[in-house]
């Protein structure tokens, strides 16, 4: 019983010794990332876009509201055919509508992760620079975490003076 004792007392060893090495830190990504200046930059030129879009979809919606209109004001007595080639240039104004609706979301969508993806990219770097120059294991995002035990550092302090935000 004694030498069980011994050799698990042996293998415990080494795992304390390096729990006590293990140096942690946390950051909240979504707070510091919100705080970055150049996330203007990219808020700016999304809105501009998103302006572009809806100015388009308000002149086909406009044209649609005036084709009703004119079919409604016009004096002539609607004949089958007629009625057909109203319906059909509605229900095209239509189509034309939701086609540019979902190819401006997928283009709104491709432009907003191709702008992100280099602050996200240079959120990340920092986060790395810091664990490497203040020697942490692990800087874990702590929204994740369930439990931050008072020796671990908040490391949010720190990437955001490597980012330049005060």
């Amino acid at each position: 019983m004694l030498k069980k004792l011994f050799v698990l007392m042996l293998a415990i060893a080494p795992l304390a010794a390096v729990a006590q090495e293990l140096k942690v830190a946390y950051i909240n990504t979504s707070e510091v990332f919100g705080q970055m200046p150049e996330l203007k930059e990219v808020e700016s030129k999304l809105a501009t876009k998103q302006e572009e879009i809806k100015k388009t979809l308000t002149a086909i919606e406009t044209e649609y509201n005036k084709k009703v209109e004119e079919f409604k004001a016009s004096k002539e007595t609607p004949t089958a055919a007629l009625v057909a080639d109203r319906e059909k240039q509605l229900q095209q104004l239509q189509e034309r509508y939701q086609a540019f609706a979902q190819t401006s979301e997928t283009e709104f969508q491709q432009l907003r992760q191709t702008l992100i993806a280099p602050v996200q990219e240079k959120l990340q770097k920092a986060i790395q620079s810091v664990g490497a120059e203040q020697g942490f294991t692990y800087i874990i995002e702590a929204g994740a975490a369930q439990y931050i035990g008072p020796k671990a550092v908040d490391a949010a302090p720190l990437v955001k003076a490597k980012l330049g935000i005060k």
